[in-house]
């Protein structure tokens, strides 16, 4: 098993023109392939995103048929690597679509899929509203899967904010932790940075948080800033604002030797959940 692996965010703003950005977001993995990337990951609504009134609206279609899938599928088989499609909008029924993300391996089949289970249902200032649910169906499994290097725990943006969901990756084995996103602009200059070392620190793994940048149609904004991060906190690498590349090797050992010097996964214990005193249930 290797010791180390080169990995790669891809950061794009993506548009409604679904051919468009397939064909911008295949181009730059074919550029992190060439750099030396053996798992390349895409952020959320990497292939079309279009805002309106909080609202995405963008396609969605049945796994079969969505323009990206088999495309992508090709393109790992041909560069030999392993590739995360962030998500894609996938037909759920009932006139609501799943947030979906896939795991590709270096032959391009479907090694595992991910729906999101936490959806952005927010209020934040300025009377900036989102409401995911409106067109999404939520998922209820968290899926931790095998990776040539090591074990893979997959996430899509807003459930960054529910370490739970980590936690329980990480004691089921996972070592890398993905987090693809289309984090606001509003909640990334606050969160984005804490909330992905904290996931990191808090389970002694990688995180590796691809993320979309830029404005885009119906004026949402997302942060970029596309980040790899070790065990310890320490960020690897950093995407900036503009759309690109962001490379990092990643030294896989490190997970052991950070879980050895902060065992705290071995540390957890049950406990019941907190009630009200009874001095407080009688006020």
């Amino acid at each position: 098993m290797s010791e180390s692996i080169t990995v790669a965010c891809i950061q794009n703003c993506a548009t409604p023109d679904l051919e468009a950005n397939i064909a911008e977001t295949m181009a730059m993995t074919r550029e992190a392939a060439g750099q030396g990337a053996r798992f390349i990951c895409l952020p959320e609504y990497f292939s079309a995103l279009d805002v309106e009134n909080g609202r995405l609206k963008i396609p969605s279609f049945p796994e079969d048929q969505h323009p990206a899938l088999p495309a992508f599928r090709a393109l790992a088989e041909e560069l030999e690597a392993w590739i995360l499609l962030g998500s894609l909008p996938i037909d759920a029924g009932g006139g609501k679509a799943v947030n979906r993300g896939y795991l590709l391996n270096a032959k391009g089949a479907v090694a595992a899929r991910y729906d999101k289970v936490h959806l952005f249902d927010v209020d934040l200032a300025d009377g900036e509203s989102y409401r995911e649910s409106a067109t999404i169906a939520p998922g209820c499994e968290a899926v931790v899967t095998d990776l040539p290097w090591s074990k893979l725990g997959l996430s899509i943006c807003y459930d960054l904010r529910f370490p739970q969901l980590y936690r329980a990756m990480a004691q089921a084995g996972a070592e890398i932790l993905v987090v693809p996103a289309a984090f606001t602009k509003t909640t990334g200059e606050a969160h984005w940075h804490i909330l992905n070392r904290a996931r990191a620190i808090e389970n002694g793994a990688f995180v590796i948080a691809p993320c979309q940048c830029g404005v885009h149609a119906g004026g949402a904004a997302t942060y970029g800033h596309s980040l790899i991060i070790d065990p310890w906190g320490e960020v690897l690498a950093d995407g900036g604002e503009d759309p690109g590349v962001v490379i990092a090797e990643i030294d896989l050992p490190r997970v052991a030797e950070v879980r050895a010097m902060v065992p705290s996964l071995r540390h957890d214990r049950p406990f019941s959940p907190p009630t009200l005193s009874k001095a407080h249930a009688a006020e």
